[in-house]
């Protein structure tokens, strides 16, 4: 992750001790969502660093209603937050309108949260809409002495939004998902060094590509991992970045060749 500088650090643990007894008394007496959104405005204001004035709204209209909040930044769009009563339990089916609704504005994020438990989706621009769960934290279970967990809070600061490390960490976590990891072991590049360390484990042995890649999508990889959306997807990406890395190869290496040669007529005889 990126690192938090010290000025939004000291203000995430101030945060983090000051909101949690907070919560924990709202939760007690079981506030509604109204009073749930006065405090996560307060949160949003205090710890994530938005303004509440100028960057904290709640003017979008979503089907006739309002979204609870939304964030935007120098007058734009940047994230939708869906706000319910501290003691319900989250569910997905919360955020859906949400997402269909950040999905029309070509808002990529969505934020879910009843003030204890936050949850951060990215909307994923397919047919249907669907949107992926990228960040799910317990509010009150972070230890403002614990650097990863401030970290964690910082994806959603104003800063970090700024810095983008939000999508950044979303990246990362894409290319160390299971499916992702999965179409990367049967790419060809993966599947020749597997067969040169059993080649060398057993000189003997004829082995063949395909063979490998039989028992590892057979008898390996779970069933899961190499089929469905996500699958698809994951290898439609490595499929892009091989075509890629080898188109620039290519124009790297024809960028590198001799200039042409000039028509015969003019070149010196030998």
């Amino acid at each position: 992750m990126a690192t938090v500088p010290k000025k939004v650090t000291d203000r995430i643990v101030a945060g983090l001790k000051r909101f949690q007894p907070i919560l924990s008394s709202a939760k007690a007496r079981d506030v509604g969502e109204s009073d749930t959104v006065t405090i996560i405005t307060d949160m949003l204001a205090e710890i994530f660093g938005y303004d509440k004035y100028s960057e904290i709204t709640s003017e979008y209209s979503i089907r006739g209603t309002y979204c609870d909040l939304a964030i935007k930044l120098d007058g734009a769009l940047q994230t939708l937050i869906e706000v319910k009563a501290i003691g319900i339990d989250l569910k997905d089916a919360h955020v859906k309108q949400a997402v269909d609704y950040a999905a029309n504005q070509g808002v990529d994020w969505v934020l879910l949260t009843n003030g204890i438990t936050w949850r951060v989706y990215h909307i994923v621009f397919a047919k249907p809409i669907d949107h992926e769960l990228v960040i799910d934290i317990d509010f009150c279970a972070l230890n403002p002495r614990n650097a990863s967990d401030v970290e964690l809070l910082y994806l959603w600061c104003k800063e970090g939004w700024q810095r983008s490390v939000l999508g950044d960490f979303h990246t990362q976590k894409q290319a160390l998902s299971r499916f992702f990891i999965g179409a990367m072991i049967l790419t060809p590049a993966v599947l020749d060094v597997v067969r040169r360390e059993l080649r060398r484990a057993s000189p003997d042995v004829k082995i063949e590509l395909d063979q490998i890649r039989t028992v590892l999508a057979t008898e390996v990889i779970k069933r899961e991992v190499m089929e469905g959306e996500k699958a698809d997807e994951a290898r439609k990406k490595i499929a892009k970045a091989a075509s890629k890395a080898l188109k620039a190869a290519t124009t790297k290496k024809v960028s590198a060749s001799p200039d042409i040669l000039p028509p015969s007529g003019l070149v010196d005889p030998i």
